[in-house]
């Protein structure tokens, strides 16, 4: 029994270290430009197989990271939605979708590459729908969501998805340019993640908020002038 826990042991223990350094890898690289031997590599594993034999295909790897950091921030975010409950405050439900990740970035520490490994799965051709479906589409965030959208003006839907994503991307990129500011010891001294956390709120309670620009009806075609009449040719 004891040899069985500390080969679970050891396996959770290399599951993290391979889940740590493809997060690096990928934060530094890019998700298409590392393999899973190479992760494999990376975190000191003797079978360059570890990642399939652990987790799969790197799609597999790449749910496995986003799930590992989903749940402190899924639990963070439904104790400040049961905290606003009924509150008639943008500003509250847009707190509630942007806080809870940030907070999460904050308490990983210096460095971290969570943020800089998310901005690149976001521009990932494929693994971007496969981070859409396991981040943004949560209970929690579904529920910020309607809470946001009751006291957001009416909206046409193109303009309501565009802003969603506008939102989305501006999240996701602000906290990576953060994360490898702190990383480099760029970062401005009296910046802080809380600081940033209500800079974005900020900026997409303006966001949601902002005019609509109507739509302009296409000026009708002017009638194109008819060619002049071609002249008789005259006879020799």
């Amino acid at each position: 029994m004891r040899a069985d826990h500390n080969k679970q042991v050891r396996s959770s223990e290399t599951r993290e270290l391979l889940l740590l350094t493809a997060e690096r890898l990928f934060a530094e690289h890019g998700v298409e430009a590392v393999s899973n031997r190479q992760v494999s590599e990376a975190a000191g594993q003797l079978n360059n197989s570890a990642v399939g034999y652990h987790f799969g295909s790197k799609e597999d790897l790449v749910v496995a990271m986003l799930r590992r950091h989903a749940e402190p921030i899924e639990q963070r975010r439904t104790e400040m939605l049961a905290e606003i409950a009924g509150s008639t405050e943008l500003r509250d439900w847009v707190a509630c979708l942007v806080r809870p990740p940030i907070e999460h970035l904050a308490s990983l520490g210096v460095p971290s590459w969570y943020a800089r490994c998310i901005a690149q799965v976001t521009t990932h051709p494929s693994f971007r729908k496969l981070l859409f479906d396991e981040t943004f589409t949560s209970r929690s965030m579904q529920q910020g969501h309607r809470g946001m959208f009751r006291l957001v003006p009416r909206l046409p839907e193109r303009v309501r998805q565009e802003r969603n994503d506008m939102g989305r991307l501006m999240v996701v990129h602000i906290c990576a340019e953060r994360e490898r500011a702190l990383h480099e010891g760029t970062a401005p001294r009296r910046s802080t993640w809380e600081s940033t956390a209500s800079a974005l709120v900020d900026a997409l309670v303006g966001l949601w908020l902002a005019p609509v620009t109507p739509r302009r009806a296409k000026p009708a075609h002017a009638a194109r002038p008819k060619p002049p009449p071609k002249r008789a040719k005259r006879s020799t």
